[in-house]
């Protein structure tokens, strides 16, 4: 299948061959895996995942069930014990049962969940195994890398390791000094953006690996003109708006009209119109850091 746009027939029509190759309605990682379509192309279609399920005339998985964090924190705990080492946000959509954006609304940032975990199981033995596979509470708050060491403590991926570990720990703001996002090292880029300038400079890292060629880049809206292809030998040409959050572009008043990409840094906007295609950098650094491995 082509890598987009996608309408609500071609989900629909998506999710009906998984589950006719499958013998069953597919999960989210199921789907991605059978169609390369990501959830996000999904949600734009579809108020949830299993909306689009019932929407092809399946039975989805959870319904409306509202899901009791023990339940979520024993299945992050299966897939841990399976896997031998924490998963990646990337890592869970492929094999998790649950959307990671379900773990965050009830736990705050994936990089949180090993330490709301250890809460869960430490008092029950039957998780002694996957606690033996978590860094310990210390070296969760405390453990910072020293300069130029690229790879964190054994367990944490290297795009999510420091965010974890320094979660817990603040300390005041000094005045006159640069903020930085959390730590990332990807290639030449040692902290995550924190800004809109981060997210244009982050896409000129990767926006030739993605497929796009940039033609122009303007202060006015919108932000870029590149061009991608859409089949051998055939070009389009695409306009780009750069945001840090996807929900900027709404704020900024934005006329969705001239824009056929949103470029974020994280997609929080969940009524975002259906034809603006978005591209979450966030999760793209995380399929290309673990592909540079």
């Amino acid at each position: 299948m082509s890598k987009g746009p996608y309408s609500k027939d071609d989900i629909l029509a998506a999710i009906r061959a998984a589950a006719e190759a499958l013998g069953k309605p597919p999960s989210r990682a199921e789907f991605q895996a059978h169609s390369g379509i990501r959830e996000y192309h999904v949600l734009k279609c579809f108020p949830g995942w299993n909306a689009a399920v019932t929407a092809a005339g399946l039975k989805a998985h959870t319904g409306n069930i509202k899901l009791d964090d023990s339940v979520l924190l024993e299945e992050w705990g299966n897939l841990v014990r399976e896997l031998r080492h924490i998963p990646t946000r990337t890592q869970y959509r492929q094999h998790g049962t649950y959307s990671p954006g379900v773990f965050e609304r009830h736990f705050g940032p994936w990089s949180s969940i090993p330490a709301h975990f250890r809460k869960f199981a430490g008092d029950k033995s039957e998780w002694t195994d996957v606690l033996a596979l978590l860094p310990s509470s210390s070296l969760q708050t405390r453990w910072i890398a020293p300069p130029g060491t690229a790879q964190p403590p054994p367990s944490v991926s290297p795009i999510e390791a420091e965010p974890a570990l320094l979660s817990t720990q603040t300390h005041a703001r000094l005045d006159n000094r640069p903020t930085y996002g959390n730590p990332i090292d990807f290639r030449g880029l040692r902290h995550e953006p924190v800004n809109e300038s981060g997210v244009v400079f982050l896409f000129g890292i990767v926006a030739r690996e993605l497929g796009y060629y940039v033609e122009a880049v303007q202060a006015g809206y919108p932000d870029c003109e590149a061009k991608r292809q859409i089949a051998p030998g055939k070009w389009q040409r695409v306009k780009i708006e750069f945001e840090f959050e996807s929900k900027n572009f709404r704020d900024h008043g934005h006329p969705p009209e001239g824009c056929d990409i949103i470029v974020c840094w994280r997609h929080n906007w969940a009524e975002c119109p259906e034809h603006l295609e978005v591209l979450e950098l966030s999760q793209v650094i995380q399929e290309l850091a673990a592909s540079d491995d």
